[in-house]
């Protein structure tokens, strides 16, 4: 298959996933404060929890470009940081370290040990590392385990030695973990399953008869080799193991989890096993049994405990009491294990509990969660022993059960949004904004949400205070140099000024020495305790006695724009001259003999900070309305000389020079920062020794004029850019690149920084007649979520073509219906106890085999923010597929088309039959009125609206509608349009597509004069679809469930020929090929993009930007694909990529190419997610790449850069 493409695309991940895998906790930093390394798809990424708020902040993110597969961390003896061990589909084993000094993973050693993939006899799988670190056993699914010897050689540094083989084949692994056996061998423990037998037995009475092992493995350290130590028969539904501690800390051992028992294993003690209660209530099905799905173990000084987790949520505590010498001090002889109810949390994947007293829930969906504990459990509450229960497994016994109650021991201080898992996804602009929203639905069950998307930055607002009249500018100063906060809020309206003062409380003052009675261009803080005021008629000098002093514009003329600094003023007259004042030692404002004139009408000025260490800024940036900005000197030797000018589009409105971070240059660097009247915002660079301006970028903003601030957010200086609404341009926090991004606040015509002692790092702005201070909490995350909580787990949306309304489907398996769990409680045997009804957002939804929940919701996200009518669904239905149908029959009227299923069995694909509801819209859309239901053989896998009918996909046919009186009037039909299953569809013109479940897209013509749908063009390679798009006529975008994006093209013969008129006759008769259609579509594109594709979508994301492919992901990935339109970037990119695979090899050891090309060899995609680490990288490096490319750093930052702009 050839790998090379007309067609070039651009990848970029907007939004990592957010699902996490694996959660472990260390000391990465070296510090005495831990941290929580996370896994997430091929992304790790370190949290830095925050005692003192309750929350948790990312600090560094890195995609590996690689499937994780498990972490582990350790710890060397006598070390104080902890490292990361990798297992991966790399086929190799890696060892990384955190190095806080340059935020990012070093990769200290990478050892390969088999085949790349994820393979059942490649190790990876499970990873367990001795607690002293000493060893770590990396094990595959089947066969396979590998021993490493960690140790540090006579320099200090890491070592690992070969692995050493503990193989057995025929055998599986379910669970493992390395025992905390003191100074004493390594042990490590694995639940295994030998199939030998059964595999050779016809009968299956040894598949029958099979049994599950504890087995122990020794690593002699003396003998460097390792060997079985101990094997015992376990419940064959064990499914978790748990470390106990040994040594000077426990008994040691393994807890063993199966279903509904713990039971506590070691060689030389008797077993001890516990029941895992069921929950009491009248919805409750007394007779499920529950599973352990998550757990965490922890030690405190001289005791240690267990918390488990079912899959409802539910958390355990699990104490083990042990006997007593004649001293009364604990042994390692092991009494009795004990189990309590602890609380309820969402259903995690990992549980990790930090010394500082919180615990955090990586939740399997929906978001992440974060507690501080208020107690331990141990008051109150039912609790169960090990000598209620036989230790056999097999044996007889009473069920225990427990009342949940809401959380008692824990309180949740932070939920960490997320949108997994991710079902569907569309962009559309409902408010009128210069960029379209994203609206999502995610979630499962009860902790489902409908979710807004909006690029910008969180605000929290603090103060809103009404002026008595509306304000031109605001600003802020200190009373001296050294102080920390700021003194006076000043404001300048029209025709006076009001001056404010800050302490306790913020309120008017007049004995300042500021001119009131005029308005006001600049406020500054001069020299060590001075402060100017810059007004129209003159500048007024304020001592720190309070005596005031008064610099008049000469006569007939005045002030139109100023800029100010700590030791340095410039203001513009009315007839262009520049005059120019510096501050002497004493505080004095002292003028410049001589004044510039300019050729036009001076519209900004701007001085920028001095420098640390120096007396003066070097330069004075100048704007005219000729529009051009230019730089003048204002050192002594060159005062107010040209330096250089820059030609505008528009006359400039607005001028700040400021130092900010550079990746470029690897420090900071100056920027004349150019805000122009017709809302264009330039930055560029200012080179600190000649003055000269280059590497220009502009950015639209709206079309207002554009004024500029400086202000520090979060102890960065930044830039605050105002227009139709308020941008923010800073560093960001990891990468260090400039990033302009709105803030999600009222648009504002002029800010100031403000800093108190009750709000640091804040800004006060003005809103027509209103004050504003509000702060931004944080810079990480730029893409906004409002969420909505919906009923069920969302399956499909669809959004009212004439009204801002959406309309969800969902549906939830194993789950009790709304009128089912009415009767339940009506029930008079309940008691009242059992009769309570827990909030279903903590507890989840009563569960019961084979029944269905479902419903439909209507959602406002624009107005209310709500959801407006809920419809449940009754007879054990559950909606699977929806879409909006104008019918020509009807007067174009639209009408709501749901499908459903009848006891749907998922696997195997069972069920009744199949329906599709049909509602008309009420009230704006805002309510649903039923007016009939069609049955059909199958569930409606896919529905469409057509010419004025609707399609349906039913099992592998495709069927027309028409609206009759009592039911759908079925039209035309297609038998066996796709090979299996029909599960999307898509149509342009007479033209539809059809995705199967396993067999890729079918192309289909509808012929009106035949009525006839016939299939004409399919695919070469079986796909199994999730997601598709029509990006052209002949072009389809489609993902598969393996995580693979793809586009094909229809050939232009085959394409014309099933346009043709009168060629129905034709394409039914023309000779099938290989099985299928006479003709097969070509591969035009192909990326593996690691998480499933459940919607893409064809769209704009920034004003007046090209179409790309916006594409959302089961983990709750969002990317986009961007067209390239010159055989010119691609060859750079190509270049880029190439050399950032060789000089950014992945931490893991994976190949990046082999990793892009996972299924199918990567075609007519460049990886821009990896082409971004490229400012990541040291300059050094940055500089070679840049030199053997024949360009410079800042170019490649700058195409990047571009590329980038797209989806922002």
């Amino acid at each position: 298959m050839a790998t090379t493409s007309s067609m070039f695309m651009y990848s970029l991940t907007l939004q990592p996933p957010s699902a996490v895998t694996q959660a472990i906790l260390g000391n990465f930093a070296g510090t005495k404060e831990q941290q929580i390394l996370t896994a997430s798809g091929s992304r790790l990424t370190l949290h830095r929890p925050d005692a003192v708020q309750g929350k948790i902040m990312p600090i560094l993110s890195h995609d590996a470009f690689s499937t994780i597969r498990s972490l582990s961390a350790f710890r060397l003896a006598g070390s104080n940081k902890d490292y990361i061990i990798i297992g991966s589909d790399s086929g190799r084993i890696s060892i990384i370290e955190y190095i806080p000094a340059k935020n990012r993973f070093s990769r200290i050693h990478l050892e390969t040990f088999g085949k790349s993939g994820v393979r059942r006899v490649v190790p990876g799988q499970y990873l367990a590392t001795d607690p002293k670190g000493r060893a770590c056993m990396i094990a595959s699914v089947e066969k396979n385990k590998l021993v490493y010897v960690l140790n540090r050689n006579a320099q200090a540094e890491l070592t690992i030695s070969s692995p050493l083989e503990a193989h057995k084949p025929q055998t599986l692994v379910f669970a493992m973990v390395g025992l905390d056996v003191g100074y004493e061998n390594p042990v490590f423990a694995a639940l295994e399953v030998d199939y030998g037998d059964a595999e050779q037995d016809p009968t299956g009475i040894a598949y029958e008869e099979i049994e599950k092992t504890l087995v122990y493995y020794e690593l002699d350290l003396g003998l460097n080799h390792v060997v079985r130590k101990w094997t015992d028969t376990v419940d064959r539904t064990a499914n978790m193991l748990f470390q106990v501690p040994g040594g000077t800390d426990g008994p040691s051992g393994v807890l063993v989890c199966g279903e509904e028992n713990i039971t506590y294993r070691h060689p030389n003690q008797e077993a001890f096993r516990v029941i895992i209660p069921r929950r009491r209530g009248a919805t409750e099905d007394p007779q499920r049994k529950r599973y352990i799905t998550a757990g965490v173990m922890h030690k405190m000084r001289g005791a240690f405990f267990f918390l488990l987790q079912t899959e409802d949520g539910d958390l355990f505590k699990l104490t083990i009491d042990l006997a007593e010498d004649a001293n009364g001090q604990p042994t390692a002889e092991v009494q009795r294990i004990r189990i309590k109810y602890f609380d309820t949390v969402p259903p995690a994947t990992n549980l990790c509990i930090l010394k500082s007293g919180f615990l955090y829930v990586a939740a399997e969906t929906g978001n992440h969660h974060f507690y501080q504990f208020e107690k331990l459990g141990d008051d109150g509450g039912e609790e169960f022993d090990s000598d209620q229960y036989p230790a056999d497994p097999k044996a007889p016994y009473e069920p225990a059960f427990f009342h949940p109650h809401p959380p008692d021991n824990i309180t949740l201080t932070e939920s960490i949004e997320t949108m997994n898992p991710l079902l569907d996804c569309k962009a559309a602009n409902l408010t009128d904004d210069d960029a379209p929203q994203i609206y999502t639905i995610c979630g499962t069950g009860a902790r489902s949400a409908f979710k807004t998307l909006k690029h910008g930055l969180e605000v929290s607002e603090l103060v809103e205070s009404k002026l008595p009249d509306v304000p031109t500018m605001v600003w802020t100063t200190k009373l001296r140099r050294d102080d920390e906060f700021d003194a006076y809020i000043v404001i300048s309206m029209a025709t006076y000024t009001l001056v404010l003062s800050i302490g306790e409380t913020v309120e008017q003052v007049s004995n300042t020495g500021f001119l009131t009675t005029v308005p006001t261009l600049a406020i500054q803080q001069l020299g060590e305790d001075s402060l100017i005021q810059v007004h129209p008629k003159g500048i007024r000098h304020i001592s720190a006695n309070g005596t005031q002093s008064d610099w008049p514009a000469p006569q007939h003329r005045s002030i139109v724009a100023a800029s100010t600094n700590q030791q340095q003023v410039a203001v513009a007259l009315s007839s262009g001259e520049i005059v120019y004042f510096e501050a002497d030692v004493d505080g004095n404002l002292n003028e410049y003999e001589d004044k510039k004139q300019m050729t036009g009408t001076v519209t900004c000025l701007s001085l920028g900070e001095v420098p640390v260490g120096r007396q003066r800024s070097s330069f004075l940036a100048v704007g005219c309305d000729d529009s051009t900005v230019r730089v003048l000197s204002v050192d002594p030797g060159s005062c107010l000389e040209n330096r250089s000018v820059q030609a505008l589009t528009s006359a400039p409105s607005s001028l700040s020079i400021m130092s900010m971070a550079d990746t470029s240059s690897g420090g900071s660097t100056l920027y004349l920062h150019i805000g122009l009247y017709s809302g264009v915002y330039i930055r560029t660079v200012l080179d600190e020794t000649t003055g000269d301006l280059s590497d220009t970028r502009t950015r639209f903003l709206g079309p207002k004029p554009v004024k500029l601030s400086r202000v520090t957010i979060l102890e960065q200086t930044a830039v605050l850019a105002l227009s139709s609404r308020a941008w923010l341009g800073y560093a960001d926090e990891q990468t260090k690149t400039f990033v302009l991004t709105p803030l999600e606040y009222v648009p504002l015509e002029w800010g100031w920084s403000f800093n108190s002692e009750q709000c640091t790092s804040g800004i006060v702005g003005i809103q027509q007649d209103h004050l504003r201070l509000f702060q931004i909490p944080r810079l990480s995350d730029s893409l906004l979520q409002e969420s909505i909580p919906l009923a069920r787990t969302p399956r499909k949306f669809a959004r009212h073509p004439e009204h801002p309304l959406f309309y969800v489907i969902g549906s939830d398996n194993n789950t009790l219906s709304p009128a089912t769990c009415e009767r339940l409680l009506k029930d008079p045997s309940v008691v009242n106890g059992d009769a309570a009804t827990l909030p279903p957002d903590e507890f989840g939804y009563p569960r019961a085999q084979r029944h269905w929940a479902s419903c439909i919701q209507i959602v406002d996200p624009v107005t209310s923010k709500s959801v407006l009518e809920t419809i449940d669904l009754d007879e054990n239905e559950a909606a699977i597929s929806m879409a909006m149908v104008p019918f020509l029959s009807q007067d174009d009227e639209i009408f709501l088309l749901i499908g459903t299923g009848k006891d749907m069995i998922m696997s195997p694909r069972q069920f009744t039959c199949g329906y599709i509801h049909v509602y008309r819209f009420q009230d704006n859309g805002k309510s649903l009125e039923f007016i009939h239901k069609t049955k059909v053989d199958q569930p409606p896998t896919a529905l469409l609206g057509f010419q004025g009918r609707v399609l349906a996909g039913i099992g592998p046919n495709l069927l027309i509608f028409d609206l009759g009186m009592r039911q759908l009037l079925r039209k035309a039909q297609a038998l066996n349009a796709v090979p299996n299953l029909l599960t999307g569809l898509d149509t342009q013109g007479s033209r539809i597509i059809c995705s199967d479940v396993q067999e890729s897209v079918t192309y289909v013509v509808y012929k009106q004069q035949e009525n006839r749908l016939i299939p004409f063009v399919d695919d070469s390679i079986s796909r199994w679809t999730s997601a598709t798009a029509m990006v052209d006529y002949e072009t389809t975008a489609g993902g598969d469930k393996f995580g693979n994006i793809w586009l094909v093209r229809c050939p232009q013969k085959a394409s014309d020929e099933a346009d043709e008129e009168g060629s129905g006759a034709h394409l039914l008769h023309e000779r099938a090929y290989l099985q299928g259609t006479p003709h097969r579509l070509d591969l035009m594109v192909h990326f593996y993009c690691q998480d499933i594709p459940t919607s893409i979508q064809k769209t704009s994301l920034v004003a007046g930007g090209r179409d790309l492919l916006l594409w959302s992901g089961l983990q709750g990935t969002l990317g986009i694909f961007i067209p390239f339109v010159s055989r010119e970037d691609v060859d750079f990119f190509q270049e880029l990529e190439t050399k950032m695979r060789a000089e950014d090899a992945p931490l893991t050891g994976r190949d990046h190419l082999i990793y892009r090309g996972y299924y199918v060899p990567v075609k007519g995609m460049i990886d821009g997610d990896l082409c971004e680490r490229f400012v990541r990288l040291d300059r050094t490096v940055k500089e070679r790449m840049a030199g053997d490319m024949g360009r410079t750093v800042r170019e490649l930052e700058r195409k990047i850069s571009v590329c980038s702009f797209c989806a922002c």
